[in-house]
């Protein structure tokens, strides 16, 4: 941990970014004055952390890498089995997070956020028919709200919980009507989002979290009753 962490400020102090290579093994070996077997473990534990990737063959080697949240989703996942949460949990902290989230956006959302949302809307505006498409523009929308805060740990957070509970088979359900209801509150919060109205956004979203609970609650309780597990999320 030791030898990772000094690499990682190596990476920061020489200004590295994904794509970069290291030093050979041959020069890392000199310049952190490690066995072997230690500075590989150190490499291994980047790779898994997402910090770097490991090329084989000529012109490989440890590359920077940019880590995503799926790293971060694994361990939540993890952290929530060994505290024996059920997927409740997940829905209930979204229902604290997400207005603030949209608040914040109203405030600091970006020409290239717009953008996105903007996009996101339009393809669950124009695929209420196909569910899959449906979810995963949902899902876009949702993840943008959270960036467009301009606070990472809430993009970073959303896309783990939602990781978490998109990547395991629930059986949840959202008939077309549920859709166009789902819609019509993203198209409130979009408005709000774009007119740069911070009360109205965290109002709208409020609501749209609010009843999306209660649409759970009511429809799925037994898949908010079930226990998270890491060999469930697909």
């Amino acid at each position: 941990m030791i030898i990772a962490r000094r690499i990682i400020a190596d990476i920061d102090q020489q200004g590295l970014g994904p794509g970069d290579h290291l030093p050979s093994e041959k020069v890392m070996l000199e310049q952190y004055q490690v066995g072997r077997g230690t500075l590989r473990e150190s490499l291994r534990f980047l790779e898994l952390s997402g910090a770097i990737s490991l090329k084989p063959g000529p012109g490989g080697g440890p590359i920077v890498e940019k880590p995503e949240a799926s790293h971060l989703m694994n361990s939540l996942g993890l952290l929530l089995q060994f505290e024996g949460a059920r997927f409740a949990t997940i829905v209930e902290a979204r229902v604290g997070l997400e207005p603030v989230m949209a608040r914040l956006a109203a405030e600091r959302i970006t020409d290239e956020l717009r953008g996105r949302l903007a996009a996101a809307v339009a393809t669950m505006r124009e695929h209420t028919a196909d569910l899959s498409v449906f979810l995963e523009a949902n899902r876009e929308f949702h993840n943008t709200i959270a960036w467009a805060s301009g606070n990472p740990l809430f993009g970073f957070l959303i896309d783990a919980m939602d990781g978490v509970f998109a990547a395991s088979s629930l059986g949840v359900d959202y008939p077309v009507q549920q859709r166009i209801m789902v819609l019509e509150a993203d198209q409130a919060i979009f408005d709000a989002v774009m007119a740069g109205d911070p009360a109205e956004a965290e109002a709208a979203m409020r609501m749209h979290v609010s009843d999306w609970t209660r649409y759970l609650h009511a429809k799925f309780p037994a898949a908010l009753a079930k226990p998270i597990t890491w060999d469930g999320m697909q």
